[in-house]
């Protein structure tokens, strides 16, 4: 049985609200898990079934008539999200996970014993988890949480290196299928200079270099206004079957993180330096 999750909306700062429950972000891939005639299925957030790339999860001892919301994810030896190491363990055609700890952490629950109970406040959905999930192993685990302390947790999320935390309204119902503004996501950006130095052809794309001239990855979006002026600027060196390849540009971007391979993780233009 698949339900549409509940989506957050972005908030640029975090703050310290006793209404609000605080919880790491964690870094994976959205995961919807059903249990229904006794038969656990498992479907990302756009009801793609994924059941059969995660049969360590199928197993699990819950209630029949249960469908949890969580995020699937690999933890490193040291228990950090690596989402890089999640992605080839979704990608692998054999489910092998070549380094790290596959783990689904559950943030809320939509059904309990076949009843839908996204009308109760969420600290109440909180303590049916942990009637459901009442001891945490390494496959299967409740997300931790604190009541407030928004902007403390921010600033270790940040010392780690992580991918930022979620501010939830401790009254709030679960929306199906709806971005709601009693979640709120904080994002641990990181900022960089770097160049635009080339168009890709077809799907847009702009070619990104580090200012030392290595490759630094591609920024996916650009606003009109901003797009139009780099067009209007440019000047092109050259081309390939891939690119055209301009005249570097400096900008300011933000992203996720470094990728192992070095490439700026989501880059989002910031403004022109």
């Amino acid at each position: 049985m698949f339900v549409s999750p509940m989506l957050l909306q972005r908030s640029e700062q975090p703050f310290d609200n006793d209404s609000y429950i605080t919880e790491l972000k964690l870094d994976g891939i959205r995961l919807i898990l059903s249990k229904f005639d006794n038969k656990i299925k498992l479907y990302t957030r756009h009801n793609n079934e994924v059941t059969g790339k995660f049969p360590e999860l199928l197993t699990l001892d819950i209630p029949d008539g249960t469908l949890l919301d969580g995020e699937i994810i690999v933890t490193d030896p040291t228990g950090i999200p690596d989402f890089e190491a999640m992605m080839s363990r979704f990608m692998s055609k054999r489910n092998i996970l070549e380094d790290g700890t596959l783990s689904y952490v559950v943030f809320d629950i939509i059904k309990y014993k076949g009843k839908s109970v996204t009308r109760l406040p969420l600290i109440e959905r909180k303590q049916l988890l942990d009637e459901i999930i009442p001891t945490d192993t390494g496959l299967f685990a409740k997300v931790k949480y604190l009541e407030g302390h928004g902007a403390a947790y921010f600033d270790l999320v940040q010392q780690q290196g992580l991918e930022g935390i979620v501010l939830k309204r401790k009254d709030s119902r679960y929306e199906v299928g709806k971005r709601s503004q009693s979640w709120l996501k904080v994002i641990n950006y990181q900022y960089d200079d770097v160049m635009i130095t080339g168009l890709r052809k077809g799907e847009f794309g702009l070619l990104l270099s580090f200012l030392d001239g290595k490759p630094a990855g591609i920024i996916e979006f650009m606003s009109p206004a901003e797009l139009k002026a780099l067009y209007r600027q440019k000047k092109i060196i050259s081309e390939d079957e891939n690119f055209i390849f301009i005249e570097p540009k400096k900008c300011k971007v933000k992203y996720r993180n470094l990728t192992k391979a070095g490439f700026l993780r989501i880059p989002s233009f910031v403004k022109w330096n």
